[in-house]
């Protein structure tokens, strides 16, 4: 929620001033009431497997996770807000599927409720992503944006996929 805001912020900032600033600001806004309260879900699901709630948010992210998020604020500040829709695209553009969550729930043993952040996302996101298509589709891209929203897409995937290697070596 907070990335998203600011790219809401600073997409506001730029009314006025940019061609895309008003169309990209009216789709984060939308975006933002769209991903309200998934946070707390997902705490909930972990608070399922025996993770507190608490130790969780006190926990510091990794350098992985920090990479993956703060080129992210550090592209809508200062260079474009467009470039979180790379993010958004490779974040929601691939939902968790039906039977990928089964596969988790039988391989980790934990309960189908440990999953509901997953199960809301699958639900959910393919929605998303069909409207991220349109909003993309309706906005007057140049080619400077195309590039700035594949930059971020591939940096996302890139650090995504490092975060959920720490993840599983950490587990080993």
């Amino acid at each position: 929620m907070p990335l998203t805001e600011a790219a809401l912020q600073r997409s506001r900032e730029l009314v006025g001033k940019d061609p895309l600033a008003e169309p990209l600001a009216d789709y984060l806004a939308e975006h933002v009431d769209e991903e309200l309260h998934h946070d707390e879900t997902l705490l909930d699901d972990l608070e399922v497997v025996g993770m507190e709630r608490s130790s969780v948010l006190e926990r510091i992210p990794s350098p992985e996770v920090a990479a993956l998020v703060g080129s992210q604020y550090y592209w809508i500040h200062h260079f474009h807000p467009v470039s979180f829709l790379g993010y958004v695209a490779m974040m929601e553009g691939y939902p968790p599927t039906s039977e990928l969550i089964e596969t988790l729930v039988a391989r980790t043993g934990f309960p189908r409720e440990a999953f509901r952040a997953y199960l809301e996302h699958a639900e959910l996101d393919p929605g998303h992503r069909d409207h991220l298509d349109r909003t993309l589709d309706a906005l007057p891209l140049e080619e400077w944006h195309e590039k700035a929203l594949g930059v971020s897409a591939i940096a996302t995937a890139t650090m995504a996929a490092r975060s959920l290697e720490k993840i599983v070596d950490q587990g080993r």
